[in-house]
């Protein structure tokens, strides 16, 4: 079918819970997609942060068949051996201690939010149950991490939402400060907020933050579900920052492409949990995880983080150059390969404009651009998106120098 048909019937068959743009995306090679039609396009969207290491990674695709002419599924109630690989290889690269295993990031984070009003419950006391988080976040689409996102505009039409959640501006501690009660248990926070609009936090901050923490008896948690796993240019963003959180969520990126998540936590945080306090059916199942093994190895052993680092400063002193050259441009923000520019203008078009021109892109808000290409990305793809960006710019907002 080319991109016509499989719109059509989608649109008969498919729920509308997407805004989705009238093509459909058949194949991927690296760091580029061909849609139905045959039309090829550079990819800095990654399926939202998932395909970091691009699509259809060689070590990826090798461990999905091997596990897939092996064993497909298998319950929790045993031993799942690529699952016990998978918790190895993150508890020994990061700050952590044991690891659960689930399907996305907002299990991960509900999983996370579980584990700490059950630690709180037994070390602070039986009211402790609020968790405090962040203006601009996003966390998830369930009824406790939609709750516990921090834009009203996800809140709609939900109502009543549960309880136990408080928000805070982001990157001010004073007001993080004063929001502290009896009831607090924890506070969750991203390092790098992506879908808030790409907002980093400030080293000071959360240095800060982990020290208030400590003086309050709270746990702090750190939601990397989008800026985890090289993608700032540290294996793990709390790297760059020098704070240790005490539950750590991430997904995306973790399998390759495949749909995984985890959360991990600190042996003290951990130990709240108990048989039957929390499950996942399909969580880490053998699949999954034998991808999750394969991408999270080609992620250590092929230079792709210290190649976000590299070529995200580079992509961003790209950006900066433009911002400099279109008024409309304000600002560029972010760490690694997860960047956003702020425009004075109709982002959406400027989207559509580069998807024209083969380049994907997505928008935020209506005013933020942003940019998550593969962490295989080249210089030279970098400067063929900025090439079609500025061409698209000039299509939408017209020529001006600052």
């Amino acid at each position: 079918m080319d991109n016509a048909a499989i719109v059509s019937r989608g649109e008969k068959y498919v729920m509308r819970t997407y805004g989705r743009y009238p093509m459909a995306l058949v194949r991927g090679e690296g760091a580029r997609v061909w849609d139905a039609d045959g039309k090829e396009y550079l990819d800095f969207v990654s399926g939202l942060a998932v395909n970091s290491l691009g699509h259809c990674h060689p070590r990826v695709v090798e461990a999905i068949r091997e596990q897939v002419g092996r064993l497909i599924h298998c319950s929790n109630l045993y031993w799942i051996e690529p699952q016990v690989e998978l918790a190895r290889l993150l508890v020994e690269n990061s700050a952590l201690d044991k690891v659960f295993f689930c399907n996305s990031g907002a299990e991960a984070n509900e999983a996370a939010i579980k584990l700490a009003r059950k630690y709180a419950k037994e070390h602070r006391g039986p009211e402790s149950y609020e968790i405090i988080t962040m203006r601009r976040s996003f966390h998830g689409r369930t009824l406790a991490t939609l709750t516990a996102t921090g834009q009203e505009k996800f809140h709609h039409g939900f109502a009543p939402l549960p309880p136990g959640f408080r928000y805070v501006p982001f990157n001010d501690l004073s007001s993080l400060r004063a929001a502290v009660g009896p009831r607090t248990c924890a506070v969750m926070l991203e390092p790098v907020q992506g879908e808030g609009g790409v907002y980093a936090a400030n080293k000071d901050y959360l240095q800060a933050v982990r020290a208030l923490c400590d003086d309050e008896g709270l746990l702090l948690i750190f939601d990397e579900v989008q800026c985890g796993l090289g993608r700032t240019g540290y294996l793990f963003a709390y790297q760059y920052y020098e704070v240790e959180p005490d539950i750590l969520t991430l997904a995306k990126a973790l399998a390759g492409g495949v749909p995984i998540g985890a959360m991990l936590a600190k042996e003290r945080a951990a130990s709240a949990f108990a048989p039957g306090d929390h499950a996942s059916t399909f969580g880490g199942n053998p699949l999954a995880t034998a991808a999750g093994v394969a991408a999270f190895k080609a992620l250590l052993q092929e230079g792709l983080v210290e190649n976000a680092r590299v070529l995200g400063q580079y992509f961003y002193q790209q950006l900066e150059g433009l911002v400099r050259e279109f008024p409309q441009l304000i600002e560029v923000r972010g760490r690694g390969l997860l960047l956003g520019v702020e425009i004075d203008g109709p982002a959406g078009e400027v989207v559509a404009a580069c998807q024209e021109r083969g380049l994907l892109i997505n928008s935020l808000h209506g005013h933020v651009l942003r940019f998550l290409p593969p962490l295989i990305v080249t210089r030279e793809d970098i400067d063929r998106a900025v090439t079609i960006l500025k061409e698209a710019l000039h299509e939408v907002l017209g020529q001006g120098q600052k």
